[in-house]
């Protein structure tokens, strides 16, 4: 218990230098969502704000804000390999539902991510590297093979659409939930999950299975 509150005081200590970093940098409102998708926090990205970052890459100049943040991101190291893991989960994501422009832009620094298989970090015991080897293979091997790139987008386009007419009818706390659960239920979010009730987590995965394949 104790443990769990020097946690929570730590992300909202971590939260409030983000604010203040983001005040002195006078960052934008796309570069800000950037800031917090691939924070330090001990969980993964929000569906939500990875949403929202994805419509704002089809606007000229918040595509431009975007890429250079998710580029810096990428280039960080040690203990901030969250910051590096999440821009990778945040990439993969843009490419399949944001502008095509990243996919483009990706494919043209691609040895950016190749680099990522090679990187190392140890907390510990805890091979922390191995998170974002492992994504930045996936991401790499995506970008390579084009027709598989295209099933992607569309597919996760359709779902995307199906998922925005679905919680239409929810209101925002409605869709604030389910996307939580959506979140919590990726694979994406392997790396921040302690040990769950797998009761529990089968529920969730079911959950999330009939709200969005009914």
């Amino acid at each position: 218990m104790r443990r769990q509150g020097q946690d929570v005081m730590q992300v909202n200590l971590a939260g409030i230098r983000r604010d203040i970093l983001n005040l002195a940098h006078n960052y934008s409102n796309a570069q800000k969502l950037v800031r917090k998708a691939t924070s330090n926090d001990p969980w993964g990205p929000s569906s939500t704000i990875m949403a929202e970052i994805a419509d704002l890459t089809y606007n000229v100049v918040a595509f431009t804000e975007i890429m250079q943040m998710l580029w810096k991101r990428l280039n960080d190291h040690g203990k901030n390999w969250r910051h590096v893991y999440k821009a990778l989960v945040l990439l993969d994501y843009l490419i399949k539902t944001g502008s095509e422009k990243v996919a483009q832009q990706c494919k043209e620094n691609i040895f950016a991510i190749q680099t990522l298989k090679d990187f190392q970090h140890m907390e510990g015991p805890k091979d922390q590297g191995i998170n974002v080897r492992e994504k930045a293979k996936q991401l790499v091997a995506l970008l390579k093979d084009d027709e598989r790139l295209r099933n992607e987008r569309a597919k996760a386009l359709k779902a995307k659409e199906r998922f925005a007419q679905s919680v239409s009818g929810f209101g925002s706390d409605g869709m604030d939930t389910m996307t939580s659960l959506g979140d919590m239920c990726s694979p994406d979010w392997e790396p921040y999950r302690g040990n769950s009730d797998p009761k529990r987590k089968d529920k969730q995965i079911k959950l999330i299975y009939n709200f969005h394949y009914p």
